[in-house]
C-alpha cells in the first residue's frame, strides 16, 4: 500500500541541561539531529510507514524546558518559534502530495504542534475530507478543543483522532487526574473510549530500543481518567523498569497495534472514496 502520505511531528529531543538557556534547538544541529534520527523517527515514525510515504521534517523545536518556563510570554515565544518551522514543513508537504489523503501522527512535543496543525488547516475546512485519521500522543488533548474533528470511537473511523497518554496502572501525578472526564483519551488497543480493560491477549506488539524484535500480549489497558493505564509489561528487563510514567513509550508499547489500526483505517478510508 502506497497511496497515502503521513506527516509525523516528533517529540522533544532537545534536552541537554547545559543549553536550557537556548529556547528553541537550531535546525541544522547534527548532535540533536541524529538524536531525533536514531530515536523518535527510528522507534515511532517507523510505526506508520506500512501505508505510504512518511514525512518527518526538522523544526526548531523548544528546550523541553519551556514546558516548565515560568516566563510564560518567553515559553510561547519559543513554541511559536517551533510551530511556525512545523507549519511551513506542512505547506510544502502539501505541495509535494497532491490530493492524496493524510495521516497525521505526532508524540509529546510533536503532539503541542499538531494540535494547532489540525485546528489550523483541517477543522472544519475542506483538507478535513482528506484527513486518513490523527495519532495524538502524549500531550493532553482537550475534549472542545476542535470544533469538528470529530474524536474516534472505533478501529475503523476515519476523519477523527485518537490520543492517550501511558501510564502504568495505580499512577497519580500533578499533571494528572483519574477522574478528568474533559480529556481525549482513545484506548490504542481496542481504539475505543469504552473504560472497560482490553486484556493482554488482545495486545497486538511492542518494540524496545533494541528494534529486533516485536513483543506480543505484553499488557492489559484501560483507560482512568484523562490517562491510559497498563499492567506492567511483559518483555526482557520489565521487572525491574521501575518508572510508572511511560511517556516515552507511548508509540512503542503500542508499535503493532498503531501499525495494524492504520492499515484498516486507509483500508476503509480507500473504499469509502471510492
Amino acid at each position: 500500500m502506497d497511496d497515502f502520505d503521513v506527516f509525523f511531528i516528533h517529540p522533544t529531543t532537545f534536552t541537554d541541561d547545559r543549553l536550557s538557556h537556548q529556547s528553541n534547538a537550531r535546525i541544522d544541529d547534527p548532535s540533536i539531529n541524529s538524536k531525533t534520527d536514531y530515536t523518535s523517527v527510528l522507534y515511532q515514525a517507523s510505526a506508520f510507514n506500512a501505508v505510504g510515504r512518511v514525512y518527518a521534517p526538522r523544526y526548531r523545536q523548544a528546550h523541553i524546558g519551556m514546558y516548565y518556563e515560568k516566563d510564560t510570554a518567553k515559553a510561547l515565544r519559543a513554541f511559536d518559534t517551533a510551530y511556525s518551522d512545523v507549519r511551513s514543513a506542512f505547506q510544502r508537504f502539501l505541495q509535494l502530495t497532491g490530493a492524496r489523503p493524510i495521516v497525521i501522527a505526532s508524540h509529546s512535543q510533536g503532539t503541542t504542534h499538531a494540535k494547532r496543525l489540525l485546528r489550523e488547516f483541517f477543522d472544519g475546512k475542506p483538507l478535513s475530507e482528506r484527513l486518513v485519521v490523527a495519532y495524538l500522543a502524549g500531550i493532553r488533548v482537550e475534549k472542545g478543543y476542535f470544533d469538528r474533528l470529530p474524536v474516534c470511537t472505533d478501529s475503523l473511523s476515519t476523519g477523527c483522532i485518537t490520543s492517550w497518554r501511558t501510564y502504568r496502572e495505580g499512577y497519580s501525578g500533578m499533571y494528572t487526574s483519574s477522574s478528568d472526564s474533559l480529556t481525549v483519551v482513545v484506548n490504542p488497543v481496542s481504539w475505543t473510549v469504552d473504560p472497560g480493560t482490553a486484556q493482554r491477549k488482545s495486545h497486538k506488539g511492542a518494540v524496545l530500543y533494541s528494534f529486533n524484535k516485536a513483543f506480543e500480549r505484553t499488557h492489559s489497558t484501560r483507560i482512568v481518567g484523562d490517562m491510559l493505564w497498563i499492567s506492567r509489561p511483559r518483555f526482557p528487563g520489565g521487572v525491574f523498569y521501575r518508572t510508572r510514567n511511560y511517556h516515552a513509550g507511548d508509540i512503542n508499547l503500542f508499535y503493532l497495534d498503531i501499525r495494524e489500526n492504520l492499515i484498516r483505517r486507509a483500508d476503509k478510508y480507500a473504499a469509502t472514496v471510492k
